[in-house]
């Protein structure tokens, strides 16, 4: 049986670079103004595996995850999905820039997707790996393979 090698449980900001998000599948949104934070509950792509000999399509390691963007403000939600689904294709990341109170770092963060795009302004996110990476002919679990809705915050993928 393979197996993918999950480097770490909990991804966070300084990882971004080696991060992508294409193709992800948002599930559901929860925005806490409470703890000034903003979750997704999203199928993350871990890799992207080439067909192999005889094969005709890819295949995908994913992984249910819930991303929390900290110290969040400036959510703005343009999503228009007839299907009711929402698939990323790129997260984009603006430049550091000093809160207005000059104690923490913020950015923007946009993600662009299918059916629109989801913006937001943050001092940076957690992404928490649910369980560990599995691999599967497309680029997303069914809501019952991956257990329903969540947003999770434990390692169970360690």
């Amino acid at each position: 049986m393979e197996t993918y090698q999950l480097e770490k449980p909990v991804w966070d900001d300084g990882d971004f670079e080696a991060m992508g998000w294409h193709d992800a599948t948002i599930w559901s949104i929860l925005p806490d103004p409470d703890a000034y934070e903003f979750s997704l509950d999203l199928d993350y792509i871990f890799k992207w595996v080439c067909p192999g000999v005889g094969e005709t399509y890819y295949r995908f390691w994913v992984a249910p995850v819930t991303m929390v963007f900290e110290n969040v403000h400036s959510v703005k939600i343009e999503v228009d999905s007839p299907q009711g689904t929402i698939e990323v294709a790129d997260l984009h990341r603006g430049e550091p820039e000093p809160t207005p109170n000059g104690m923490l770092t913020q950015r923007s963060y946009r993600f662009e997707c299918q059916e629109g795009q989801i913006s937001l302004t943050s001092t940076g996110f957690r992404m928490f790996v649910r369980r560990p990476p599995e691999l599967l002919d497309g680029q997303h679990f069914s809501l019952a393979q991956r257990g329903g809705v969540g947003f999770q915050r434990g390692h169970g993928a360690a």
